[in-house]
């Protein structure tokens, strides 16, 4: 009978010890966010329900990561202050998944953390990292997320330049045109005496034209 076989034991058990709000994210496939938009209200009613969201980026089955990712992007872009507990995991864990559709949103959430200047260094190198991507909107996030970095960190916009202008290069047309807008503002920020605000780790890899390391 079906109910003996392992795979359907193993199944039962993993719903059994799921929460509730990941259960609603499961089944179907990648191209739906199924009820993440419910989970979404849920967890801005009850924020002590962000931590299990949270979770769900992090388990085995892709559609609960990508689900609960577009889940905690949504919130976190009201309520960014809910990330900084999981500073630690969304740059040594959540910024190494592979999987696109969890960088789309990964990618937003790094540029809401509150950094230290180490920090700072470790989410420009996941991000222009980024710029390698297979997928061309894991690549025009990560150029938005570094104007945003750049907007808040003054030493950083160099860096921001030099990479969103290689993608304006050699992206595809959405890229190039998003890519221009962010070039027009960045323009705007930056005049030459901001060369004054470089840290030397950032002038370095602009000269270089490298990641920063």
């Amino acid at each position: 009978m079906e109910d003996d076989h392992p795979t359907a034991h193993a199944v039962r058990q993993r719903q059994s010890s799921m929460h509730p709000i990941l259960a609603m994210l499961q089944g179907g496939d990648r191209r739906s966010i199924g009820k993440s938009n419910e989970v979404v209200v849920m967890v801005l009613k009850e924020p002590e329900l962000f931590d299990a969201l949270f979770s769900g980026m992090l388990t085995d089955d892709p559609v609960i990561r990508m689900r609960s990712a577009d889940a905690a992007e949504k919130v976190t872009a009201i309520h960014p202050e809910y990330l900084e507990p999981y500073k630690k995991a969304l740059l040594k864990s959540l910024a190494k998944v592979e999987q696109a559709e969890v960088r789309w949103h990964v990618v937003p959430m790094l540029a809401r953390l509150p950094l230290s200047k180490s920090e700072q260094t470790d989410v420009i190198n996941v991000l222009t990292g980024y710029m390698n991507d297979r997928s061309s909107i894991v690549k025009t996030f990560a150029m938005q997320a570094l104007y945003d970095l750049a907007e808040r960190y003054e030493a950083w916009r160099p860096i921001a330049l030099l990479h969103i202008k290689e993608l304006v290069a050699i992206g595809t047309p959405a890229m190039k045109a998003r890519g221009k807008k962010l070039l027009s503002k960045l323009n705007r920020l930056t005049t030459a005496s901001t060369r004054t605000g470089f840290s030397a780790e950032a002038e370095r890899c602009v000269l270089s034209k490298t990641r920063v390391r």
